[in-house]
């Protein structure tokens, strides 16, 4: 075994000669690997070296000795602890090209053909582009409560001060919260004794609609004053369509119990995307960044250029927000999701649109997917999948190539596991775009759309 060449907490001067998937610097000594946050292919910078594994070590930035032309003042003041968004010290232009490059850097190393990923679709204002906010609820060193983010790999709640990404109300409506914690002397939730009522602040909000739900997460069922609360909430912020207590006593770090109360309202809110209205509950999974979305959404649904004679099946479907887009081309589309709330809300949407051509089945994609087609019998003529971090499962892909749908639409959040799959569809499929779409500016994040036609068609 070769010498590694680096120490911990020892200082070292490298060049960067290459960013990371999640903007990380890259640095070599001696052909040992080094990641540094924050820094910039072709900054030189001295580093202390933090963590030493055999294979790579992590260091931090002392100084920035010479600095890249792409970098730029941060202009939040929490940036260096939260883990919210770790590139908001690079021109946004810049983001851009480093996303497009990582995600091609994946397709060069993997697939076949190597395709020229398309240059990221970016926002024209990426500021404020959240629509939920999830604010934990902590002790500070005094024993006050105190509201923000979590410390980035910690459980340290670190207090909020404005936020570049999130809506500016959510923030307002978590403050006015805690203020009435700290006047009512009401406790907060400690993750080592499991003691404490509230836990987390969580608000959704509809771009669109401007409407406002907030779910207040406690760990028993009842809040003291809670009438009072609900008061002040909805006189202060007259947006406010429901407030709900989401009841959860597990020690966990998911941050929704499955049991919720209205204590406000009809329990959720709507919002539009697209010609579309959809309505959103605390448990459904909605696009946090509605603008990009839409594009993202209306880019999947032109490439699969879908007609009145297709059927389409769209898995992991959510609430069924690309499946309406797609149902007014085609002539059946089945969405498929494993979140049972996700598929009444789905059914609810499809109903409240007057869409009358989307089914909706609850249950695991692979099981299902394999039950429509070799049960039933239901053959796709387009396939879109939007699947988890995870990817598309073996079964579903070897259920795919057997049928061999005619169009096939990748949706991605994570440009690795795409890729991987991805080459398991190039022997049968033609990958004809990657497009890159920005849904998480400032941070790591790239979703992307891939579009892959057959190869030989009527052969």
């Amino acid at each position: 075994m070769e010498k590694i060449p680096v120490e911990k907490n020892k200082e070292y001067i490298v060049e960067i000669i290459d960013n990371g998937f999640e903007g990380e610097g890259i640095a070599k000594i001696d052909n040992f690997t080094i990641f540094i946050n924050g820094a910039i292919k072709g900054e030189k910078v001295k580093i202390l070296i933090v963590k030493v594994l055999s294979s790579h070590a992590f260091g931090k930035i002392v100084e920035i000795l010479e600095k890249s032309d792409v970098r730029q003042e941060v202009d939040c003041t929490t940036y260096k602890r939260c883990g919210g968004c770790n590139m908001r010290h690079i021109k946004y232009e810049d983001t851009l090209k480093m996303k497009q490059n990582a995600v091609q850097s994946l397709v060069n190393k993997t697939l076949k053909n190597k395709i020229q990923v398309k240059p990221t679709l970016g926002m024209e204002n990426p500021l404020h582009y959240r629509n939920k906010a999830q604010y934990p609820i902590g002790i500070n060193k005094n024993g006050g409560p105190v509201i923000g983010v979590f410390a980035n790999r910690t459980h340290e709640v670190i207090p909020m001060e404005k936020c570049l990404i999130q809506n500016p109300i959510s923030e307002e409506i978590a403050k006015t919260v805690l203020e009435f914690i700290k006047k009512n002397k009401i406790s907060v939730y400690n993750e080592k004794t499991v003691k404490g009522l509230f836990r987390h602040i969580v608000i959704k909000v509809g771009i669109k609609t401007n409407e406002v739900m907030c779910i207040l997460v406690i760990n028993g069922n009842k809040i003291p004053k809670e009438n009072e609360l609900v008061e002040i909430l909805t006189q202060k912020y007259p947006n406010i369509k429901t407030i709900v207590k989401n009841i959860n006593t597990k020690n966990t770090n998911v941050i929704l119990g499955k049991e919720n109360v209205n204590i406000y309202g009809n329990g959720y809110i709507e919002d539009k995307l697209g010609e579309y209205t959809f309505k959103i509950s605390p448990l459904s999974f909605y696009q946090v960044n509605p603008v990009q979305a839409e594009r993202l959404y209306d880019i999947g649904v032109e490439a699969a250029k879908i007609t009145k004679k297709d059927t389409v099946f769209d898995l992991y479907c959510g609430i069924g927000t690309i499946s309406l887009f797609m149902a007014k081309h085609a002539k059946k589309v089945y969405g498929v999701e494993i979140v049972e709330q996700a598929i009444k809300d789905a059914k609810e949407n499809a109903k409240i649109n007057n869409v009358d051509n989307a089914e909706f089945i609850t249950g695991d994609t692979e099981i299902v997917l394999d039950d429509l087609i070799n049960n039933k019998n239901i053959i796709p003529d387009v396939v879109m999948v939007d699947p988890p971090r995870k990817g598309l499962d073996n079964k579903s892909i070897d259920n795919l190539l057997k049928i061999k749908p005619d169009r096939f639409v990748y949706i991605s959040c994570n440009p690795a596991t795409l890729v991987r799959d991805l080459a398991r569809f190039e022997e049968v499929y033609e990958v004809k775009e990657i497009q890159p779409v920005d849904m998480f500016p400032f941070t790591g994040h790239v979703e992307t759309v891939t579009v892959l036609t057959l190869k030989n068609k009527g052969l």
